[in-house]
């Protein structure tokens, strides 16, 4: 048997092959977008600052406090004695300790240590007992690094009590050395 082509299937395959070869064609690319030109921005150039000079204002340092204000706020505190002994307690370094670090934040001031005893004994033994605990109290100070140059001594003996009495409560409060403030 002899195949016949017939004309409406040579169409039908012509057709066929049109359309193959034309899906296999690539799209056109697509045209750039218009190119967008920006004025340039002018320069910029800094606006001057009227600047306002600057005075110094002067601060007006809070007012310093008198000796006798020092003295009287009690910064410094006493030292007590045994009977009839001019070395320091150790119960009485640890306060000697906190004088020492109040004489060392403020260097510049300087202090009178006075040496006092009770009434017991007599005025020239006293003066001299007042005078070792005086001394003592100073060496104490610098060995724990306050300039002895800054400390001055005297003794009142029994002369100036603290406590007027005549027991050992008063006698003890008697037998100290006192801390006075005399410059700043």
């Amino acid at each position: 048997m002899k195949k016949v082509f017939q004309p409406a299937s040579l169409l039908l395959l012509g057709a066929f092959a049109l359309l193959t070869t034309a899906c296999t064609c690539t799209k056109p690319k697509p045209a750039p977008p218009p190119e967008v030109k920006v004025a340039p921005t002018p320069a910029q150039t800094p606006v001057p600052v009227k600047q306002e000079e600057v005075k110094a204002v002067p601060v007006e340092k809070p007012a310093e406090p008198d000796i006798e204000a020092l003295n009287k706020a009690g910064y410094l505190k006493d030292v007590f004695f045994d009977y009839d002994k001019f070395a320091v307690r150790a119960d009485q370094r640890d306060g000697l300790a906190v004088n020492a670090e109040w004489l060392k934040k403020y260097d510049k001031v300087k202090i009178r240590v006075e040496g006092h005893c009770d009434e017991r004994g007599t005025a020239q033994y006293n003066m001299a007992l007042g005078e070792k605990r005086a001394s003592a109290v100073k060496d104490y100070l610098a060995s724990l690094g306050i300039d002895a140059g800054r400390i001055e001594t005297v003794s009142y003996g029994k002369e100036k009590p603290f406590v007027k009495g005549h027991n050992e409560e008063a006698w003890a409060q008697n037998r100290r050395g006192h801390f006075v403030i005399t410059a700043k």
